[in-house]
């Protein structure tokens, strides 16, 4: 089952319910999914539709910080709330563990010995975890393991 159809099956079932902040978040969702596809021109891959959603999910999480920061509560909850919602179609996210293992993997790959191979590294490791671990945490990793 694609995104766009486990979207179009929750928000039947939202409206069902009268779940208002559901059927909020699946119908922006699905918004940004028909803009990307009009952008493109075209039918949205699995992994393009998976950028998408990751992009809402950043998005969230950046006006979470920056709500918090400014004590907005109200809005810092309204944020968690679509959070947790977007979290429900992301995959399984990786362990610290398993990332770890990924990060090691491909620096041997790479063959990366020092921070300037930071870029090399970071560019072949994103593929492999997209969707299933933050950036910024990879990042971090990258840049603990080669210093």
């Amino acid at each position: 089952m694609t995104l766009l159809e486990r979207l179009n099956l929750d928000m039947k079932t939202a409206m069902k319910n009268k779940e208002k902040e559901t059927l909020s978040v699946i119908r922006m969702v699905k918004s940004s999914l028909q803009n990307e596809q009009i952008k493109l021109g075209r039918e949205l891959t699995d992994d393009e539709s998976m950028t998408v959603l990751n992009r809402e999910v950043k998005q969230r999480k950046e006006s979470l910080h920056e709500f918090k920061q400014a004590n907005r509560e109200d809005l810092a909850l309204k944020q968690e709330e679509e959070l947790a919602l977007l979290q429900r179609y992301m995959p399984k996210q990786l362990s610290d563990e398993d990332l770890e293992t990924i990060v090691s993997e491909t620096i041997t790959e790479v063959g990366a010995s020092s921070k300037a191979d930071m870029g090399k590294v970071m560019s072949a490791i994103m593929p492999k975890v997209k969707g299933k671990a933050d950036g910024g945490s990879v990042n971090r990793l990258v840049a603990k393991r080669l210093t």
